[in-house]
């Protein structure tokens, strides 16, 4: 039995490299913006804090899928910031463009 579970535990190895991505996307999407307001950042670091809750107990397999569905809500929540960016300009493009063609109307 115990060798079964030792066999269980072997073949799944410890995320580090999944843990160490989920962290740069969750400071990624901080360094474009992303604060705890955004639902998707909050769920990425609740579920980052989980896996590393999940590899201290040795639950490899659980800390590995809790780190990629944390990195996954990191990328959305950097995505949804950049997206909200990118309108906000093209909203101010567009509001020059306006302008400038009442100004030119007026001539």
């Amino acid at each position: 039995m115990l060798a079964l579970s030792l066999t269980g535990c072997a073949s799944d190895p410890a995320p580090t490299e999944q843990l160490r991505l989920t962290e740069q996307a969750v400071t990624q999407a901080k360094a474009v913006g992303a604060d705890e307001q955004i639902v998707e950042l909050a769920m990425a670091e609740a579920k980052l804090q989980q896996a590393q809750s999940a590899m201290q107990r040795d639950a490899f397999k659980e800390a590995r899928i809790l780190a990629e569905q944390a990195e996954l809500d990191a990328r959305l929540a950097e995505a949804r910031v950049l997206t909200q960016k990118s309108q906000d300009q093209l909203n101010e493009l567009n509001n020059r463009i306006n302008r400038l063609r009442k100004q030119l109307g007026a001539l």
